[in-house]
């Protein structure tokens, strides 16, 4: 009797601490920051595709990876594992591509679009999380294709004198221009984040036919590179729409106040405000729950499980 109310107790025990181990895993599922657990997931969940939340606060279900390489683009960063996204984002990438080409731009470099499923990420963009937003740099795909140690080593090339929020002319070609008119011109396209002083050059250069401009928004940092966000594919719910840009060409005092000198320093030293607390899971939408979980294998986000690149003649 002794001996069978000993095994009970430990088999109760036994249970006890695989409850508590359980509720330890759901609990850091849930207090670790989401760009972690997003980062560590490297294939898309199944089913059809679908952006659920919003551009800086969501996740993506049953993503599709753009091809490494195509007829005129070639994706770089590959140990990112970033080249995911809705259809329409593949599908805008392909064409616009091709679009560039015959307008006298070579091919694109693609930087990042989205994690697999998503969600927020560790390094770089507060956005790019629902699957509708890339990143193409201003520098023209060579007419090789770049090695995978390349595409991780080669820098983007700034449009910008260096320290200063001016458009550099001896970088500066009626090309991108052209580039970034064809790039608005697809009807998915919400919105193409672009430095301000690109904005700017693109405002006292552009003719009178100004109206594309107004898809063209100037936000820091984007003077390598230009950020495509398209608009929630019709009849998607669960994704929540930005509001669209103002009326008009945007060339205007709201571009004019990116170039006023700062403010002066306060008089008494303010205390900085600390950083926001990090995105976790609970802050997503529940859906995102289910596309993180579903099949979830951790894996790694290393390219050694992608296609490599294919190989074209060096240039001479």
């Amino acid at each position: 009797m002794r001996s069978g109310g000993h095994k009970r107790r430990l088999l109760f025990v036994a249970a006890a601490l695989g409850c508590l181990a359980v509720a330890g895993v759901a609990t850091a599922t849930i207090t670790l920051p989401a760009k972690v657990l997003f980062s560590r997931v490297a294939t898309p969940s199944a089913g059809p595709p679908r952006p659920i939340g919003f551009y800086a606060k969501g996740c993506l279900a049953g993503a599709d990876p753009l091809p490494l390489d195509g007829p005129h683009w070639q994706v770089m960063r590959l140990s990112r594992n970033r080249h995911w996204g809705v259809p329409a984002l593949v599908s805008y990438i392909e064409k616009l591509s091709d679009a560039a080409s015959k307008i006298g731009w070579n091919g694109l470099l693609v930087g990042d679009m989205s994690q697999p499923r998503g969600g927020p990420m560790p390094t770089g963009h507060a956005s790019h999380q629902i699957g509708l937003d890339v990143d193409l740099w201003f520098t023209p795909m060579p007419n090789y294709t770049l090695t995978a140690d390349q595409r991780e080593t080669m820098g983007a090339t700034s449009l910008l004198i260096p320290g200063k929020l001016q458009v550099d002319p001896n970088k500066w070609s009626p090309v991108f221009g052209r580039l970034l008119e064809q790039a608005t011109s697809f009807p998915e396209v919400d919105r193409i984040f672009v430095s301000p002083a690109i904005k700017k050059e693109l405002c006292e250069t552009g003719g009178t036919d100004t109206a594309w401009l107004r898809k063209l928004r100037p936000w820091p940092g984007h003077d390598d590179h230009f950020h495509v966000r398209l608009a929630c594919p019709a009849g998607v719910a669960g994704c929540d729409e930005q509001d669209p840009p103002p009326p008009g060409d945007g060339c205007d005092a709201s571009l004019d106040a990116w170039f006023k000198p700062p403010p002066p320093p306060p008089a008494h030293p303010v205390k900085p405000k600390p950083p926001p607390p990090p995105i976790t899971l609970a802050d997503l939408p529940k859906a995102c729950t289910d596309v993180l979980d579903q099949g979830n294998t951790p894996g790694t986000t290393e390219a050694a499980s992608m296609p490599l690149p294919r190989v074209r003649p060096t240039a001479n």
